[in-house]
């Protein structure tokens, strides 16, 4: 009698970074949301809390995905070097073993960003666009890059609070995108103009630092710096002078997001004119955009980015020779 042996293999973030493509993962996601998403498929994200430790878990089953599964990621914040760590833990269908663990780190803001361009890439007019910038870290650089390759782009502003910061932005993406950059003072003027606006910052005091009179009739804005009650970063003008919005995890921006219980408690109606992601890439609100002039896009994140991200870099990665086999194999239960 012979067995199979069903040891998982490790992708490292080296590895996910190594083989990670925007265009790749961009189409992937738009294949993903186009399909119809039974709701229990991709269940709202869960946080677990005593005291100052959490873990968040965030579980998917895609659709015609070979892999399923679900990101965790923890913090004890009374601990001697505070910091999260992200794993992403896939089982395959064909198996129903445990396939690969996945250094999520990464892959988070690989997924956010490349989610954010398959969203603009629908939601907003095509053509050479100016893009705005409100931010300068890991996020901000990520959605950059991923927006570059959904459109041309003629000009990136950035804002950054620091000089330095929002300097050596510009300059790295001048140098790797072949763009014209410059930073500039304030969102507002990094805003006023653009086509599309990024805001991948919130302010100290978690105070709203963009506001719709600052944008530009048929300007897309793509929100990701808000993603719990008490996280602000759009002001409700924006909220109220969009005409659509596109929601990654529509309850979830609606209800727990600072900047749309800032707008509900404000009396701005939302609700009509928001929608799911789904919605846009299956071209159910098709006849909605076409009319649309403001147009924004708000994510939360979800599991089903990650785990369709994980896989295309587990496929990847595996092809590539660059995963590790683990020296342990899990017991089935039968």
């Amino acid at each position: 009698m012979t067995t199979t042996s069903f040891s998982p293999v490790f992708v490292s973030g080296e590895a996910a970074r190594a083989v990670f493509d925007w265009t790749d993962a961009i189409r992937a996601l738009q294949s993903a949301y186009a399909r119809p998403i039974p709701p229990r498929s991709t269940p709202p994200r869960t946080v677990a809390v005593a005291g100052r430790t959490w873990l968040r878990t965030l579980p998917a089953v895609p659709v015609g995905g070979r892999y399923y599964g679900a990101k965790i990621m923890g913090m004890a914040m009374g601990s001697a070097v505070p910091g999260v760590e992200y794993v992403i833990v896939l089982f395959d269908q064909e198996t129903s073993r445990i396939a690969a663990f996945v250094d999520g780190n990464l892959v988070t803001g690989f997924r956010t960003a490349a989610t954010s361009a398959a969203a603009l890439d629908r939601l907003a007019p095509g053509g050479a666009a100016r893009l705005a910038v409100l931010g300068s870290g890991l996020e901000a650089t990520m959605h950059t890059r991923a927006i570059a390759s959904v459109r041309d782009l003629t000009e990136v502003v950035v804002f950054s609070p620091t000089p330095e910061r929002r300097a050596a932005f510009a300059e790295a993406v001048t140098r790797d995108l072949g763009v014209p950059a410059r930073g500039v003072a304030s969102a507002q003027e990094a805003a006023e103009g653009a086509d599309l606006v990024l805001a991948a910052a919130r302010s100290r005091g978690e105070q709203p630092i963009l506001f719709g009179d600052r944008l530009k009739s048929g300007a897309t804005v793509v929100s990701i710096g808000s993603t719990i009650p008490e996280q602000r970063e759009i002001d409700v003008s924006v909220v109220a002078r969009s005409d659509i919005i596109v929601c990654d995890m529509l309850e979830e921006v609606l209800e727990e997001t600072g900047d749309m219980l800032a707008a509900h408690e404000a009396g701005v109606a939302f609700r009509d004119k928001s929608f799911s992601l789904a919605d846009l890439m299956s071209g159910k609100i098709d006849e909605r955009l076409n009319s649309a002039r403001t147009r924004m896009y708000k994510s939360v994140g979800g599991g089903l980015q990650d785990i369709v991200v994980a896989e295309l870099i587990l496929d990847k990665a595996i092809a590539a020779g660059l995963t590790t086999t683990l020296p342990i194999e899990f017991e089935t239960k039968r």
